[in-house]
Protein backbone atom coordinates (compact mmCIF):
# COMPACT_ATOMS: atom_id res chain seq x y z
CA UNK A 1 0.00 0.00 0.00
CA UNK A 2 1.33 3.42 -0.97
CA UNK A 3 0.59 6.78 0.55
CA UNK A 4 -1.17 7.99 -2.58
CA UNK A 5 -3.50 4.96 -2.47
CA UNK A 6 -4.87 5.80 1.02
CA UNK A 7 -8.49 6.93 1.18
CA UNK A 8 -10.97 7.48 4.03
CA UNK A 9 -13.38 4.69 4.99
CA UNK A 10 -16.61 4.55 3.03
CA UNK A 11 -19.30 6.62 4.76
CA UNK A 12 -16.88 8.53 7.02
CA UNK A 13 -16.83 11.66 4.84
CA UNK A 14 -20.11 13.47 4.25
CA UNK A 15 -20.68 16.57 2.13
CA UNK A 16 -22.12 19.68 3.81
CA UNK A 17 -25.88 20.11 3.34
CA UNK A 18 -26.46 23.14 1.05
CA UNK A 19 -29.87 24.59 1.84
CA UNK A 20 -31.72 27.24 -0.12
CA UNK A 21 -30.33 26.17 -3.52
CA UNK A 22 -33.60 25.41 -5.28
CA UNK A 23 -36.43 22.93 -4.82
CA UNK A 24 -34.64 20.29 -6.87
CA UNK A 25 -32.07 19.91 -4.08
CA UNK A 26 -34.79 18.89 -1.62
CA UNK A 27 -34.02 21.81 0.71
CA UNK A 28 -35.22 24.84 -1.22
CA UNK A 29 -37.97 27.39 -0.40
CA UNK A 30 -38.06 27.14 3.44
CA UNK A 31 -34.64 25.46 3.75
CA UNK A 32 -35.79 22.93 6.38
CA UNK A 33 -36.95 25.63 8.80
CA UNK A 34 -40.68 25.29 8.22
CA UNK A 35 -42.91 28.32 7.68
CA UNK A 36 -43.20 31.47 9.79
CA UNK A 37 -42.21 32.00 13.40
CA UNK A 38 -39.23 32.79 15.57
CA UNK A 39 -37.40 29.60 14.66
CA UNK A 40 -37.57 30.37 10.93
CA UNK A 41 -35.82 33.75 11.23
CA UNK A 42 -32.12 34.41 10.90
CA UNK A 43 -30.25 35.02 14.15
CA UNK A 44 -32.64 32.76 16.07
CA UNK A 45 -31.29 31.77 19.48
CA UNK A 46 -32.96 31.22 22.85
CA UNK A 47 -31.16 30.79 26.13
CA UNK A 48 -31.00 27.31 27.71
CA UNK A 49 -34.06 26.57 29.86
CA UNK A 50 -36.31 29.13 28.11
CA UNK A 51 -39.84 27.76 27.70
CA UNK A 52 -41.51 30.41 25.57
CA UNK A 53 -42.31 32.72 28.48
CA UNK A 54 -43.91 30.03 30.66
CA UNK A 55 -42.31 29.72 34.11
CA UNK A 56 -39.33 27.40 33.51
CA UNK A 57 -39.09 24.06 35.28
CA UNK A 58 -35.95 25.19 37.10
CA UNK A 59 -38.03 27.89 38.80
CA UNK A 60 -41.16 25.77 39.24
CA UNK A 61 -39.33 23.08 41.21
CA UNK A 62 -37.08 24.87 43.73
CA UNK A 63 -36.45 21.62 45.62
CA UNK A 64 -34.63 20.25 42.60
CA UNK A 65 -32.04 23.03 42.61
CA UNK A 66 -28.68 22.84 44.32
CA UNK A 67 -25.98 20.28 44.90
CA UNK A 68 -25.79 17.02 46.83
CA UNK A 69 -22.37 15.87 47.92
CA UNK A 70 -22.08 12.15 47.19
CA UNK A 71 -19.04 11.81 49.48
CA UNK A 72 -20.58 13.44 52.56
CA UNK A 73 -19.91 11.61 55.83
CA UNK A 74 -22.78 11.42 58.33
CA UNK A 75 -22.01 11.49 62.06
CA UNK A 76 -23.86 11.12 65.32
CA UNK A 77 -23.03 14.44 67.00
CA UNK A 78 -22.57 14.86 70.75
CA UNK A 79 -21.62 18.14 72.43
CA UNK A 80 -19.38 18.29 75.51
CA UNK A 81 -22.13 19.99 77.53
CA UNK A 82 -24.41 16.93 77.13
CA UNK A 83 -21.85 14.67 78.87
CA UNK A 84 -22.38 16.27 82.31
CA UNK A 85 -25.16 13.74 83.02
CA UNK A 86 -22.51 11.01 83.52
CA UNK A 87 -20.72 10.63 86.84
CA UNK A 88 -17.09 11.67 87.37
CA UNK A 89 -14.26 9.36 86.13
CA UNK A 90 -16.70 7.22 84.14
CA UNK A 91 -15.95 5.74 80.73
CA UNK A 92 -18.37 6.87 78.03
CA UNK A 93 -18.80 5.07 74.71
CA UNK A 94 -21.45 4.94 71.99
CA UNK A 95 -23.51 2.26 73.79
CA UNK A 96 -23.78 4.33 77.00
CA UNK A 97 -24.80 7.40 74.99
CA UNK A 98 -27.44 5.32 73.18
CA UNK A 99 -28.84 4.05 76.52
CA UNK A 100 -28.95 7.62 77.89
CA UNK A 101 -30.86 8.77 74.80
CA UNK A 102 -28.21 11.30 73.76
CA UNK A 103 -27.43 9.47 70.50
CA UNK A 104 -30.21 8.11 68.27
CA UNK A 105 -28.30 5.52 66.19
CA UNK A 106 -25.35 3.21 66.77
CA UNK A 107 -24.78 2.73 63.02
CA UNK A 108 -23.22 6.17 62.42
CA UNK A 109 -19.72 7.09 63.63
CA UNK A 110 -19.65 9.25 66.76
CA UNK A 111 -18.19 12.76 66.74
CA UNK A 112 -17.72 14.90 69.86
CA UNK A 113 -17.95 18.70 69.47
CA UNK A 114 -16.99 21.45 71.91
CA UNK A 115 -20.32 23.20 72.56
CA UNK A 116 -20.86 23.63 76.31
CA UNK A 117 -18.54 22.90 79.24
CA UNK A 118 -17.59 19.74 81.10
CA UNK A 119 -17.49 20.06 84.90
CA UNK A 120 -15.70 16.84 85.89
CA UNK A 121 -13.11 14.44 84.41
CA UNK A 122 -14.45 11.64 82.18
CA UNK A 123 -13.00 9.26 79.59
CA UNK A 124 -14.79 9.51 76.23
CA UNK A 125 -14.34 6.89 73.51
CA UNK A 126 -15.49 8.17 70.10
CA UNK A 127 -14.55 7.94 66.44
CA UNK A 128 -13.77 11.65 66.03
CA UNK A 129 -13.17 14.69 68.23
CA UNK A 130 -12.96 18.33 67.30
CA UNK A 131 -9.69 19.94 68.46
CA UNK A 132 -11.56 22.23 70.87
CA UNK A 133 -13.54 19.29 72.36
CA UNK A 134 -10.35 17.34 72.96
CA UNK A 135 -8.77 20.38 74.65
CA UNK A 136 -11.82 20.90 76.92
CA UNK A 137 -11.86 17.24 77.98
CA UNK A 138 -8.16 17.26 78.83
CA UNK A 139 -8.44 20.61 80.64
CA UNK A 140 -11.12 19.07 82.90
CA UNK A 141 -8.76 16.16 83.67
CA UNK A 142 -10.48 13.69 81.37
CA UNK A 143 -9.31 11.79 78.34
CA UNK A 144 -10.35 11.68 74.66
CA UNK A 145 -9.80 8.22 73.15
CA UNK A 146 -10.27 7.82 69.38
CA UNK A 147 -11.58 4.41 68.30
CA UNK A 148 -12.11 3.16 64.75
CA UNK A 149 -15.63 2.86 63.37
CA UNK A 150 -16.60 -0.75 62.80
Amino acid sequence: MKQNELSPAIGSKKEKKRVGRGNGSGDGTYCGRGCKGQKSRSGYRIRPGFEGGQLPIIKRLPRKRGFKNLFRKEFSIVNIGELNVFESHSEINKERLLDAGIVKSSKLPLKVLADGDIKHPIVVKANHFSAAAKAKLEAAGGKAVEVSHG
